[in-house]
């Protein structure tokens, strides 16, 4: 019981984290960057950082997420359930969301990023516009997983 309710505090604090930082890029960093005010080693240390948290969090989704999985779900009710298969699109949501974000951070201000910032993001703009997107509709599956749905 108490390994379960830790396992359940990580999972939310870095999914909180996680999709938090993501959509703080898209409404707040991206927009500053298109006018001019953040320069590109700024841009390459925040892009930086957001692939670390993603990769680090990727860890603790596999650790946490599976142990929930693993102590709730029967292959069975996670397939055959609407909680389950709630489960299943998080984890869904959850890979698409990491590969848009480690695209656009390698676009953005990694090595594949151009020397002017404004056209990086322009460039990078509907990747990060879906990654928005995928991390609102996480935070969506979060909370009917939360307030116990069940179709």
């Amino acid at each position: 019981m108490v390994v379960d309710s830790i396992m359940q505090i990580l999972h939310v604090l870095f999914a909180g984290l996680w999709t938090g930082s993501v959509l703080f890029v898209v409404g707040a960093v991206l927009p500053a960057a298109s006018t001019g005010s953040i320069s590109a080693p700024a841009m390459t240390t925040i892009t930086t950082r957001l692939a670390w948290l993603t990769r680090i969090s990727a860890v603790v989704f596999v650790a946490t997420g599976g142990h929930l999985a693993g102590t709730r779900y029967t292959s069975e009710t996670l397939f055959m359930t609407g909680r389950g298969q709630i489960v299943v699109a998080m984890l869904v949501l959850w890979l698409v969301l990491t590969a848009l974000v480690e695209i656009g951070c390698k676009r953005l201000g990694g090595s594949d990023a151009p020397s002017n910032v404004q056209q990086a993001v322009e460039n990078t703009r509907p990747i990060w516009l879906a990654a928005g997107g995928v991390a609102l509709l996480l935070l969506i599956d979060a909370g009917l997983l939360a307030a116990g749905v069940n179709w």
